[in-house]
């Protein structure tokens, strides 16, 4: 054991328990109770404690979407002061790893263990009934929340969650998978995996509630502050309420995931810093990072791949818009790493920063290069809707133009070769666990109290579920064999504990798969084999021929990481045997670790069967007057099959305002009255509006309105859509084009108004655009079997 571990593990006397079922159990009475209180002795009971009164406090930081090339702390070119402060105070590892997702990598660092193994194979959104792609951390991989809990921490989570399954985030729960029924005592923030900065649905512990109008002291909204103001206030509340007991916080933003949305004067800090583009703002990281000692002197800078743009192809006309997505990107990022800072600076102020432990992770995964060829809407990706640029830009001309992107207009998002650039030196990006583009990800640690700092990085090879059983060697807390009544699956993880004061250790994680949607890998003492798999993730569309892929076709390479840093020297043909050891190691993982079949998480997927995606079980729903606030996940799928809405109006002469509305401005769709003409709008991620208008008004009076969507062919292709009022068609047209899988990832269904951003920008400045008359019974159904 290293001089860290054992002096922290002295500090800890025979407090320091280790107890294999969680919770403790009751402490007992000290009294004795006779007939009477006179013959009674009372003695208060006393709880013992579980921890030291040194333990520390924690504080774990995720950051969305980002890249190792992108902090300026680490040889970057965006302005990280507060990762470049803890690092400075503390050390810092360079080949550490996420799982190359969102819900995986959150899943396996709460739970210390492999992402498939809790049933986290893919995203939430697009989970399926095989074991290891369920989307449902089983009870039994107790979280460390839930660990730490039992032994004295308050526990508190904020911003992003994405590990509950998404039919069941309704405010009816069931809320065992919420975080709270993951052992955070407090939770605030959005159970989706993204959300608009401006218009999030936040969620606190089990309700819904209405954000703050304004935030971080500023005159506008945003989701990072108001994050950060409420962390600030449960700290402070924290060290009111019980100062005798260590934290445990949690503190995962949206940013910087997209959308990418932030205040104009935080883009405009890099307003022409970007001018060269993104083959040389790979070249100049590249030389940053060896300068710093960042990356080994030998390292190979890999080459951009032929499906991926050079900037210098890229029409003139379009470099404007691209340059200008990119500085959102960049403030945006900038912007989440300032209320990391005030976070910091609140513990300081507390005077409790000395003895916190930090964990600042750059990244849950790599930086994504799911806004493919630039866009003004990012959900286009997802549901494998291809778009022109000149689509965007027609688009975004009607909006006001360049200045919009990164307000509430746009759901931009950056060029893949961007999220390229951003993962500098490494192949690849997010959704790629074959490559160090997708999985490595810089983490920062410091604890003033007990850690040294030094500049030198870590270099052993560790994984996202090694900070769970690092947490749980420095406070001396062995692995329970029982939480909450369920017997515990192995652990994955390995401590860091024995890397924290040695930079020279010798590592002691020698195994660790990777697999995102058959992009795949396995390391083993310094070797790596990986697959790409069937797709390249910045190519749009759908992948020709994936009805015929197949794993057992796909190309291996072999890499000895050991002496080639970045993945640049493929070493299959030299060393055949070599692979075939491996491919056959990845196997055995895959078998232990639930991650069968392999691409079973593109079942559900826009590539599949897109109709298997998680939604609500029925088919047929009754709303009586109006609704708001439904999230859209557990909505009914309109926009993706065939319906029927029927509603019983009460319409005023010359009514308008909003009948229903699903999702919001970056896509959706409206039924609603405007000066008494019955209106329809469905909105194709902000490039494709079709609207459909009666052209008499609607007479006032008690009216049966009704909806009617009818698929041409299949999900995803046009709809039929025809209005009709009391049994008349008043109106009729085509969508050229349906979604597949969702509009939003955390938007709403409403009736009687538009709660969240307005799907239509016909009545964008009137939002929410409450109905002026009377709303009664809505009844929703499919109209085909799904």
């Amino acid at each position: 054991m290293k001089p860290l571990c054992i002096a922290f593990l002295m500090a800890f006397p025979a407090c320091a328990y280790a107890q294999d079922i969680l919770p403790f159990p009751p402490a007992p009475s000290g009294s004795q109770a006779g007939v009477t209180i006179e013959s009674s002795t009372y003695s208060k009971r006393v709880e013992p404690k579980r921890l030291a009164d040194d333990a520390p406090n924690i504080l774990i930081v995720l950051i969305d979407d980002v890249g190792a090339g992108t902090p300026s702390t680490y040889g970057g070119e965006i302005n990280t002061p507060t990762l470049s402060r803890i690092a400075g105070s503390g050390v810092s590892y360079n080949r550490f790893h996420s799982t190359a997702m969102c819900s995986p990598t959150r899943a396996a660092l709460l739970t210390g263990r492999n992402h498939t193994r809790v049933g986290n194979g893919q995203i939430a959104a697009i989970a399926n009934d095989f074991d290891g792609f369920s989307g449902v951390i089983p009870k039994t991989s107790a979280t460390m929340a839930e660990v730490l809990k039992a032994y004295g921490y308050n526990t508190s989570a904020f911003g992003k969650w994405h590990n509950t399954p998404e039919e069941q985030i309704t405010n009816k729960g069931p809320f065992e998978y919420w975080p709270i029924g993951y052992g955070f005592e407090y939770f605030y923030g959005f159970l989706a995996g993204e959300a608009s900065q401006y218009e999030p649905t936040m969620v606190r512990n089990t309700n819904y509630v209405e954000r703050p109008e304004t935030s971080g002291g500023n005159d506008h909204y945003h989701l990072s502050e108001d994050i950060a103001d409420d962390a600030i206030t449960w700290l402070r509340d924290q060290k009111v309420y019980s100062p005798d007991k260590p934290f445990l916080m949690y503190w995962a933003p949206g940013a910087s995931h997209g959308p990418h949305q932030v205040a104009k004067e935080w883009a405009d800090k890099y307003k022409g810093k970007f001018d060269a583009g993104w083959d040389a703002y790979r070249e100049r990281v590249f030389a940053n990072q060896k300068k710093l000692g960042w990356i080994p002197a030998n390292a190979k800078l890999t080459p951009r791949v032929d499906s991926m743009a050079s900037w210098e192809s890229i029409p003139e006309d379009e470099k404007p818009f691209q340059r200008r997505l990119m500085e959102i990107f960049a403030g945006f990022t900038e912007h989440a790493d300032a209320q990391v800072g005030r976070i910091i600076d609140e513990l300081e102020r507390q005077e409790r920063l000395e003895n916190t432990l930090v964990l600042y992770i750059w990244g849950d995964n790599g930086s994504s290069s799911e806004g493919l060829y630039g866009t003004i809407s990012e959900q286009l990706a997802q549901n494998g809707i291809p778009t022109k640029i000149s689509q965007h830009l027609e688009a975004l001309e009607e909006l006001g133009g360049l200045d919009v992107l990164g307000g509430p207009k746009t759901d931009n998002m950056y060029h893949a070769a961007w999220a390229w650039a951003g993962s500098t030196p490494y192949r690849g990006t997010k959704l790629q666990g074959a490559y160090f583009g997708g999985t490595r990800q810089p983490m920062a640690v410091s604890w003033p109290a007990k850690l040294k700092a030094d500049k030198t990085a870590r270099s052993q090879f560790h994984h996202v579920v090694d900070v769970a059983p690092t947490i749980y060697e420095l406070l001396d807390i062995s692995l329970p064999q029982v939480v909450n009544g369920f017997s515990q699956d192995p652990i994955d993880g390995v401590s860091m504990a024995y890397s924290l004061d040695d930079p020279d250790a010798e590592g002691t994680r020698h195994t660790q798969f990777f697999d995102i949607m058959a992009s795949r890998g396995v390391y083993n003492d310094g070797w790596f084999a990986s697959a790409r798999g069937p797709r390249e993730p910045w190519v749009g569309g759908i992948p020709p021929g994936i009805r015929e892929w197949s794993p057992l076709t796909d190309k291996w390479e072999l890499f000895n990481i050991e002496e080639d840093w970045s993945q640049s020297n493929d070493l299959s043909e030299q060393n055949p045997a070599k692979l075939e050891e491996m491919k056959s190691l990845f196997l055995t993982e895959s078998a232990k670790n639930k991650n069968l079949p392999i691409g079973g998480g593109l079942w559900s997927t826009v590539l599949y069967h897109p109709e298997d995606a998680p939604a609500p079980p029925y088919t047929q729903w009754s709303f009586y007057g109006p609704v708001s606030g439904t999230p859209e996940s557990a909505a009914p799928k309109l926009g993706k099959v065939s319906s029927k809405v029927a509603m019983e109006v009460e319409v005023p002469k010359g009514a308008s305002g909003v009948l229903y509305a699903l999702a919001g401005f970056s896509g959706g769709l409206t039924c609603y009255m405007d000066d008494g003409q019955l209106c329809y709008e469905f909105n194709l991620f902000e490039i494709e509006r079709t609207k459909i208008r009666s052209e008499a008004s609607i007479a006032a009076g008690k009216r049966q309105i009704e909806v009617v969507s009818k698929l041409v062919d299949k999900i995803g292709g046009p709809i039929d859509v025809s209005l009709f009022v009391d049994g008349n068609q008043v109106a009729q047209g085509r969508v050229p084009r349906g979604m597949s899988l969702h509009f939003t990832s955390n938007a709403t269904f409403d009736i009687g108004r538009d709660q969240d951003s307005p799907v239509s920008l016909d009545y964008y400045d009137r939002a929410p655009f409450d109905f002026e008359g009377e709303i009664g019974t809505t009844e929703i159904r499919y109209t085909e079997k799904q």
